[in-house]
């Protein structure tokens, strides 16, 4: 913990599990909830949808009849859901936990859909680069003045606080609303006031294993059927430009069955985009202060870290927790934006 943080009287906690795609982060949180009271929140951005179970290596169903699990299996993939629904709806699911007097687990890699949960957005989320650059391709092609009355009909008001010159702030007002769903000017308004406070904890393996773990689980997903699952989403009719689809697996499963790409370069990029995006998880979440990071060698280390970090959480509460000082916001070490699940 930060030297700066300071203890505050008890309240209520939550425990928040986070780290790169491959890290153990679904077995683990089962193995917590054998130590401790949890429900879990997945922190997924893809797998709250139906039918997409094998490339979001979704918990299985015997395992969710296990421990209640919210957020997975929950709508179908044409259904849009963004971190600011998923944020408010979260808080939710907290509150009623809490009230039950039960432990939510918050468990997943995605680090806008943790902030959106914990945090809320402030200012608005980090920079998202691929939305941005389509917004600015529209800007050249069809003119600020479209742009600007896009922005009147989802943020009027901060729509009437610019001028069609205004270009970056227009940009960026239709992005954060893209992003999260929610009016840029909404997060001008207030800061989100919590009555929990979170406990961080990490997972944290040496790089050339975590990429040797992503390669087998990339080829355990092709044998347990990828190809076959994208195959029927594709025959129910459900678009490849449908955003649930714009993520690692979907993608590169997508174009080969389109004739885009031959089969072992569709294994090879699905490879590839995962270590990639691990990467950037990992340096999104480096930039947090506040999260206790637990060392992880190999598959026989889960059950040890599960009671590691059961027992670093009971302690955290008994000293009555810690209010990381920035509120979860990301420290200077980074400023890259939070990474999408390609």
């Amino acid at each position: 913990m930060s030297s700066t943080s300071r203890i505050l009287k008890p309240k209520r906690f939550v425990l928040v599990l986070v780290g790169p795609t491959a890290s153990g982060k679904t077995p683990i949180s089962l193995l917590i909830a054998d130590k401790l009271d949890v429900e879990i929140i997945s922190a997924d951005s893809r797998q709250i949808y139906k039918l997409m179970d094998i490339g979001t290596a979704k918990p299985s169903i015997e395992e969710r009849h296990k421990v209640k699990h919210y957020f997975v299996d929950e709508l179908f993939p044409d259904l849009e859901f963004n971190a600011g629904e998923y944020g408010k709806k979260g808080r939710e699911v907290i509150d009623d936990i809490l009230d039950r007097k039960r432990i939510p687990l918050i468990v997943g890699g995605s680090g806008l859909y943790v902030q959106a949960l914990i945090a809320g957005f402030f200012d608005g989320p980090s920079a998202d680069h691929d939305i941005r650059k389509q917004l600015y391709q529209r800007l050249i092609e069809e003119g600020a003045e479209k742009l600007l009355k896009e922005l009147r009909e989802v943020d009027s008001e901060a729509a009437s606080t610019m001028l069609p010159s205004n270009t970056r702030r227009i940009i960026r007002a239709l992005e954060v609303y893209k992003v999260t769903g929610v009016p840029i000017s909404k997060f001008h308004k207030s800061k989100p006031q919590f009555d929990f406070i979170p406990i961080f904890v990490g997972l944290n393996w040496d790089r050339k294993i975590l990429y040797e773990r992503i390669n087998k689980r990339v080829d355990l997903m092709i044998e347990q059927g990828l190809v076959g699952e994208v195959t029927r989403l594709r025959e129910l009719g459900y678009s490849s430009n449908l955003n649930a689809f714009q993520t690692v697996g979907y993608k590169e499963v997508f174009d080969f069955i389109e004739g885009k790409m031959d089969y072992h370069r569709m294994v090879e990029l699905i490879k590839q985009n995962s270590r990639r995006y691990a990467k950037r998880q990992l340096t999104w979440f480096r930039g947090y202060e506040t999260i206790k990071w637990f060392d992880v060698s190999g598959e026989e280390d889960l059950r040890g870290i599960a009671s590691n970090i059961s027992k670093y959480y009971v302690t955290s509460v008994g000293a009555g927790g810690f209010e990381p000082p920035t509120s979860w916001s990301r420290t200077k070490r980074s400023s890259r934006a939070e990474p999408r699940p390609e």
